[in-house]
C-alpha cells in the first residue's frame, strides 16, 4: 500500500459519513477513529507515515492506532465498539459471521494483496533450499504467524 493508498482509505472514510466531503476541516469538526490493526509490521509502514504526515487529519479523521496482536482480537474491538475500523485478514469476518454475529463487519479495502512473508537467518545463506530448514528451529513473528507448511 503507497502513499496513494492510504489517501485513499483516508478519503473513502471521509466520504461515507465520518465527515462530510468538501467541509472545511477544523479541530471541532474532527471524527475520532479507532483504527485496530492485527500486528504492527513494516508492511504497514505506509500507513504509519500517512499518520505522521497528517494525512488522516487533512480529511477530518483524529485516527488513534491501537494493535490488537491477533485477529480474533482485533475482531472483538469492532463487535464491543472500542475500534471502528480493523485491520486485518477478510477471514475473520467470515469467521465471524458464520458463528452468528447478528451485524457482521464489513470488508471495504485490501491493505496487501500478497502475503509479505519473508525468512531471515544470522548467516548468509547464498545455496538456500527450503529443505536447510528441516530440523531446524524457527521464529516466527507473533504466535500463530508462521504458515503451517513450515
Amino acid at each position: 500500500m503507497k502513499k496513494l493508498a492510504a489517501v485513499t482509505l483516508a478519503a473513502v472514510l471521509a466520504c461515507t459519513g465520518f465527515t462530510a466531503c468538501g467541509r472545511e476541516t477544523t479541530e471541532e469538526k474532527m471524527e475520532k477513529v479507532t483504527l485496530n490493526e492485527v500486528a504492527h509490521s513494516i508492511f504497514y509502514a505506509p500507513q504509519y507515515v500517512a499518520i505522521e504526515k497528517g494525512y488522516f487529519k487533512e480529511e477530518g479523521l483524529d485516527l488513534e492506532l491501537v494493535t490488537g496482536y491477533g485477529a480474533d482480537k482485533v475482531m472483538a474491538a469492532l463487535i464491543s465498539g472500542e475500534a471502528q475500523i480493523g485491520f486485518m485478514g477478510a477471514e475473520a469476518s467470515v469467521y465471524a459471521y458464520l458463528e452468528g454475529a447478528n451485524d457482521p463487519v464489513v470488508n471495504f479495502a485490501q491493505g496487501t494483496q500478497r502475503a509479505g512473508n519473508f525468512l531471515v537467518a544470522r548467516e548468509e545463506m547464498p545455496d538456500f533450499q527450503w529443505s536447510d530448514l528441516k530440523g531446524k528451529e524457527i521464529i516466527g513473528g507473533r504466535k500463530g504467524g508462521v504458515h503451517i507448511l513450515m
